[in-house]
């Protein structure tokens, strides 16, 4: 057995021509926003191959001109899913969760209070596997308290058809709890493999405020609005400026007056013209 894995062949990925890398970005670009600069290159080769190989294909140019000629866009989600890098964890950059806690959401419920309309939307854009939608329902759980007597909900979107499914069955290994606090884990997920690695599922508490869809930020937006508050973090830093301004714009237009944005740390609104105001270095105010 052992020599016979020493000779089986090595499958490398298929060479890709400048003029195909080209036609990959740019048709990537077109379709959702991204910017695959240079530097990507052998990263989409290495993906892409994947995807030709399970096809059948033999070059780059004969899977664009597949992806190009389909009529239910099914193997272009399937690029895209291939491309779309995942990384994420449960209160992952916590300083935003925190200002949601002590600032933010105690504002908006007064404000609501006033107003005789306890209602609340949070929209998490680009929500990968559902830890950033999670978070945020837990946090939303522990400080308003009356939650019963709210109209509270989150809307968690992706471009990844892939990524979405496994948000949706909320199953997760303990490394992406590294940053949570025990009590909160515990309280609303439960355990259902002690492993090793031992496995969590999202409870029904957490799954009741959540809504998962599949949205194109590039597209049209089917939902109308208005969201108190927007995730939208390390999402931009994959989009040129004018693809950032012109979203960055349509997140304004779609925050409820008061409502507040935040990006990721490593993203900047340098440069982006926007009428919001600035109220820490990643959260902006409508």
């Amino acid at each position: 057995m052992a020599q016979d894995l020493l000779n089986a062949p090595v499958i490398s990925p298929l060479e890709m021509t400048d003029g195909e890398f080209e036609r990959i970005s740019r048709l990537v670009m077109d379709r959702c926003g991204i910017n695959l600069h240079v530097g990507k290159r052998e990263l989409v080769k290495a993906r892409l191959s994947k995807r030709l190989r399970k096809l059948g294909l033999d070059s780059y140019t004969a899977y664009l001109r597949y992806v190009e000629q389909e009529t239910d866009g099914a193997e272009l989600a399937n690029m895209l899913d291939s491309l779309s890098t995942n990384v994420t964890y449960f209160f992952r950059e916590p300083q935003h969760l925190d200002h949601l806690r002590d600032d933010i959401v105690p504002r908006l419920m007064a404000q609501r209070e006033k107003d005789g309309n306890r209602k609340l939307r949070v929209w998490s854009a680009g929500c990968s596997s559902g830890e950033e939608p999670y978070s945020i329902a837990m946090v939303l759980l522990e400080t308003i308290h009356d939650l019963e007597r709210w109209d509270v909900k989150i809307l968690a979107t992706d471009i990844s058809t892939r990524i979405l499914a496994k948000a949706r069955e909320g199953v997760y290994e303990e490394s992406r709890f590294r940053d949570t606090p025990l009590v909160l884990r515990d309280r609303y997920f439960e355990l259902i493999d002690r492993g090793p690695p031992k496995v969590f599922s999202a409870g029904a508490r957490l799954r009741s405020l959540v809504h998962f869809a599949h949205l194109n930020l590039m597209e049209a937006w089917p939902m109308r609005g208005p969201f108190d508050v927007i995730f939208c973090r390390n999402v931009m830093i994959y989009f040129d400026r004018p693809t950032q301004t012109k979203l960055i714009n349509r997140f304004s237009q779609m925050l409820a007056p008061g409502g507040a944005l935040i990006i990721g740390h490593s993203e900047s609104l340098s440069g982006v013209s926007h009428k919001m105001k600035q109220l820490y270095p990643t959260i902006y105010q409508n």
